[in-house]
Order: structure tokens, then sequence, then C-alpha cells
């Protein structure tokens, strides 16, 4: 892997070339940006429903904290994620660095542990394909850097979930910048829904029908039609679901509500699914045994 040459990053500014969209769910922040390219519209038996809980459609203040779909702006509540680039090269992998500044405009250091991470950092391009999820690892100055896997040509958005250690009440902020990789983009049509799917000799099945709001979904793991019951811990919990908005690319993630006990997860895994919008997403399931983690790929619309 090449690193790129160390360097300090600035505390109080970002290259000017790289000031990101700031949205949060569909609104317009503080300083737009050009479109990374033309939004995928939600299939036409699902459109898109306007004036939805937690969905603000108008120009109006939006609470972007308590959302279950979030990670379309750069800075929330004081906090800003920063990046030292807005372009790699591709076809190789990259060390790609940033920080998060705080309401006082220096970098963050101090970060509560959740699902036994300080940060998790996700990448995925406007197609919704490339899904990697990530722990990258922090320097004593705030300076982050995440190793990601080579990258295709096209516009990706980078996605960091933290919580900053600010006491008991510190809230949960997944804030997101675009990354361009130039050369001949090929888009890949979003895969029809499914159910079912499998990864790695494994059978994985949702039971969904969700609505946007709160529902449950779902899963069952199998192999050879055999239930799978060897499930082991990943991030504290026996599954993690990261899903991606056809339109816009909003974040949720998910984890199911099974107690934790040893590597006996399975065949089961019940989710309280939150998706605040209506549409297409792509879900990714990932789920780990013998010390193996698997991720299971869906299209899931959302009425």
């Amino acid at each position: 892997m090449t690193t790129p040459p160390s360097r300090p990053l600035s505390r109080h500014r970002l290259l000017a070339s790289c000031v990101p969209t700031l949205l949060v769910l569909g609104m317009a922040a503080t300083v737009p940006e050009a479109p990374s390219g033309p939004p995928r519209a939600a299939t036409a038996s699902r459109p898109g429903k306007a004036g939805m809980p937690g969905m603000p459609r108008m120009a109006a203040p939006a609470d972007t904290s308590q959302g279950p779909a979030r990670g379309l702006a750069a800075e929330q509540d004081g906090y800003r994620l920063n990046a030292t680039t807005c372009s790699v090269a591709a076809g190789r992998p990259t060390a790609f660095q940033f920080t998060i500044t705080g309401p006082g405009g220096s970098p963050v250091t101090d970060f509560t542990v959740h699902q036994t991470k300080k940060l998790h950092f996700y990448a995925i391009r406007t197609d919704l394909t490339g899904f990697q999820h990530l722990h990258p690892d922090m320097a004593d100055d705030g300076t982050w850097t995440a190793d990601l896997a080579a990258l295709t040509p096209g516009t990706w958005r980078l996605y960091a979930d933290f919580i900053p250690h600010t006491g008991t009440r510190a809230t949960e902020l997944v804030l997101s910048r675009t990354l361009t990789v130039p050369g001949q983009e090929a888009p890949v049509p979003l895969p029809a829904p499914s159910d079912s799917t499998t990864v790695d000799g494994y059978t994985v099945t949702l039971n969904a029908r969700p609505m946007a709001g709160a529902h449950q979904l779902v899963a069952t793991i199998s192999q050879d039609g055999r239930p799978v019951t060897d499930l082991q811990p990943y991030l504290d919990s026996y599954a993690h679901l990261s899903a991606f908005h056809e339109g816009d690319q909003a974040l949720a993630h998910l984890h199911p509500a099974n107690p934790v006990n040893g590597d006996h997860g399975g065949p089961t895994l019940t989710f309280q699914a939150l998706f605040a919008e209506p549409g297409n997403w792509r879900v990714h399931l990932q789920f780990q045994t013998a010390g193996q983690l698997h991720t299971a790929e869906f299209t899931l619309p959302v009425d």
C-alpha cells in the first residue's frame, strides 16, 4: 500500500476545491455543491412520499441528530469532517487521511467507544457499489487514516460514524464527504429486489415488508439447508447491517436485538429497522463465523 507523504493538517481550513455537498436528508445546509451525478429514483411502484416524519422536504431547519437515516452533511452540531484530499487515483489502495474538528475548530482526539470502536468509516460509490466498512487508526494529533481498498472511477461518498466524548449526553454523529476518482465511470444498475442471497456458502434470507419508519426485519442464515447456530460476535453483536438509500445515499445502520451468548448466534436475527425514507435501499448485512467476516447484499424496497 502506498502511503501519502505525511504533512500537517490544517486545523481550521479545508482545501477550497473540496467543499462538500452540505445536505441533511435532502435539505441544503450552508454551502451548495454541484451534484455528483443524477440521483437514482425510487422504483415507479414505490414512489417517494413528501412530509414524512424525520424527512423534511421544505426549506426548514432539520433535526439531523434524531433521524434514523443520516450522513449527508460534512458538518453537524459544530463537528466537521475534514479531508486532506478530494480526489484519489483509481485502481490502487489509498491511505485516506482526515480529521474531525470540534466546535472550537481543533481536531477532536477524545471519542467514546461504541460498537467496540472509536470510529466507523464507510465508503460507497454513487451507484451503491464498492461498499467498504473500515475501522481506521487515529494518531495522537487527531489524524485518522482509513486504508481504503482500490476504488473504481466515479464519485464516492465517505462516512465517519462516531460519538465525541463530551459526557453522558453525547450524541452519535454521522458525517460524510464526497471523493472523486478520475477515469471512465461504468455505472452498475441496482440489482433487482430479492429476499434471499448467498455469500461464502451461506444463504441469508430476509423476511420483511418494511415501510418508512420503524418496522421489524428478520434475517435467517443457513448453510447447505441447515440452520446456522455458530455466529460469532461482531462489533458486540451477531450482525451489523448498513443500508444506503438509492436516491440520496442516506445511511442507516442497525444491529439485531438478539442477546449475545458467545459463538452461538443464529439462525435468526431480528432487527428493529429504521428506514426514514421510501424507495430502494441497498442493504449490507455483515456476520462472522470461524473468524471470517461475511457480507450479504440485498436490494430492499421500502414503502
